[in-house]
């Protein structure tokens, strides 16, 4: 598949002109000739109208510098003639790749309904001929195991997937989700050798397995290459088993990078338009150098077949993960204890960020990496371990990849403000929490004298009194002040705040009263800020709100 024919017929042309007045160096100055073009006397008409010229010596002299010229565009590297084509075929490198690439099946008993409830048995007088035929019907279904359902038998459920071989040994990489839940594992050669599977390790978050064969003799693999340095618009081809149709090959261009499709927290998936179906998952997708770049996922497709949307995890990603779990059989991540949100353009205003960037931090796990290394809440993570933080999705991503145990510098927007911290990075345990509310905060139990109405937000609000605790079940240890009612079509509305929100912090210090919500909103005024941002607890959750105060939320 060729590209690129509109240079061709431009170098040909290039071509011949150089060749022209290559035969006019040697033209003695002063002489007459003719343009011929392959033409054998003057009076031929030339395909490019060129006449009967004098060259003087000054001519032939630039003619010749120009004739050079052309050659050397020609010949270097990045001239017209060397403009790149697509391959003219993929079928060298099919040849070498396809033995290492599987078709991957599991079987999985699904134990019958017992409680299973047969169809209503109609009602006939007792005794009756009806009656007793479906009596007879019905106890004849209960011996046999049926209870009246004849779907109540055990039964096995099949499904297809791809994988690859990373290890002559016998490990195979495929998704997570083709062997989830499977009770047994096939994986069938390109020899169409069958081989029975059993499962090295398994990560949920990010999709991936590895398998374990044992094959009478060396198996060909392929090896992971380096996924970011494949650009948009390279070519790639994925192998895989397409509705049970192994050995399948197709191609492509790389058509996007760093696709969030809200399958789970570390999504980067690189897209392409190389024709993958159900069956494709957990196949490999290659560079035109052999290596695997992708781990092949997902589709988007509105009829379950392919439309030219495919995903597939990163090879940088993937290496990681399936070397640890080879090593300890299963993943292992870094963890920073921290729960984090997006930085919106509200939310970077009255930060004094000059755009919204980086990770802000909601609250910090008690005892956890970053409480240790003196993270704070509202702090904005702008650079972890060297790495820009361009938004929060990057941040999850590359603090699971970061080394445990690893010392990192983490820049943080903190008061208007950038400050560095030092970290240590711990291990992500399976049972951690994301965060945990900030405990040991005891709320006022006195009655308040005050409650006002901050119109610009349009939020009634109030101290937290026994009465409001047990209204709106707020844990015993929640301080701050308590929204007890929100206007419609007001600021506070529209960042969907509702009664029973315990205001924290309003401009990152800490509120225990209406008075001090409506001092800061004031300050932030008077400041020119056209937002104040605020740390809501809802239900022991810890988010940043900012509202506008400048009349126009």
């Amino acid at each position: 598949m060729p590209r690129g024919g509109g240079s061709v017929a431009y170098s040909a042309l290039a071509l011949t002109l150089a060749r022209q007045w290559l035969l006019e160096w040697f033209a003695p100055p002063g002489d007459t000739n003719y343009h011929r073009f392959g033409y054998d006397d003057a009076s031929d008409a030339s395909p490019f109208g060129l006449e009967q010229t004098y060259l003087t010596p000054l001519d032939a002299w630039l003619k010749r510098a120009a004739a050079l010229v052309l050659i050397g565009v020609l010949v270097l590297p990045g001239g017209i003639a060397r403009a790149k084509a697509g391959p003219d075929s993929f079928a060298d490198l099919a040849a070498k790749l396809l033995p290492a690439v599987v078709n991957i099946s599991t079987t999985q008993n699904v134990k019958s309904d017992k409680t299973a409830r047969g169809p209503d048995v109609p009602q006939f007088p007792p005794g009756s001929p009806l009656d007793d035929l479906f009596k007879d019907f019905l106890d004849r279904n209960q011996k046999n195991g049926q209870n009246g359902h004849p779907d109540a038998t055990p039964h096995r459920a099949t499904s297809l997937g791809s994988g690859f071989i990373v290890d002559p040994s016998g490990l195979v990489v495929t998704n997570n989700h083709v062997i989830a839940d499977a009770d047994e594992i096939t994986v069938t050669l390109q020899d169409n050798t069958n081989l029975k599977a059993e499962v090295v390790g398994r990560d949920t978050k990010v999709d991936l397995a590895l398998l374990r064969i044992k094959p009478s003799k060396p198996l060909p693999a392929v090896k992971f290459g380096d996924s970011d340095q494949t650009r948009v618009g390279d070519w790639v081809m994925a192998i895989g088993n397409p509705f049970g149709l192994g050995g399948t090959v197709t191609a492509g261009i790389l058509s996007a990078r760093g696709r969030d499709i809200s399958a789970g927290q570390y999504d980067d998936f690189l897209q392409t338009d190389a024709s993958i179906n159900r069956g494709n998952s957990g196949g490999p997708m290659f560079n035109m150098n052999g290596d695997v770049i992708g781990v092949n996922t997902a589709i988007y497709s509105p009829s379950g077949g392919s439309i030219g949307i495919g995903f597939a995890i990163p090879a940088n990603m993937a290496r990681p993960v399936i070397d640890q779990i080879k090593e300890y059989g299963h993943p292992r991540r870094g963890w920073l204890g921290v729960r984090i949100q997006g930085v919106t353009d509200e939310i970077a205003e009255s930060l004094g960020l000059d755009k919204p960037r980086g990770a802000l931090i909601a609250s910090v796990n008690d005892g956890g990496p970053a409480q240790k290394g003196g993270i704070q809440p509202g702090d904005v993570v702008l650079n972890f371990d060297g790495k820009e933080i361009p938004d929060v999705r990057q941040l999850p991503r590359i603090v699971a990849e970061t080394p445990i145990d690893k010392s990192v510098k983490v820049t943080v927007w903190r008061k208007r403000k950038e400050e560095g911290v030092d970290v240590k990075v711990g291990e992500l345990e399976e049972t951690d929490q994301v965060a945990s509310a900030d405990a040991g905060k005891q709320g006022s139990t006195t009655t308040p004298t005050d409650t006002p109405s901050v119109k610009t937000l349009g939020l009634s609000l109030s101290s937290i009194t026994p009465d409001l605790r047990t209204k709106f079940s707020l844990a015993d240890d929640a301080a701050g002040v308590v929204v007890v009612d929100v206007q419609g079509n007001s600021p506070g509305a529209e960042k969907q705040l509702k009664a029973g929100d315990v205001i924290v912090e309003v401009a990152q210090e800490e509120v225990k009263s209406p008075s001090q919500v409506v001092d800061k909103i004031e300050e932030a005024k008077k400041a020119g800020r056209k937002s104040v941002l605020m740390l809501i607890d809802r239900a022991g959750e810890l988010g940043w709100k900012a509202l506008r105060i400048d009349g126009k939320g």
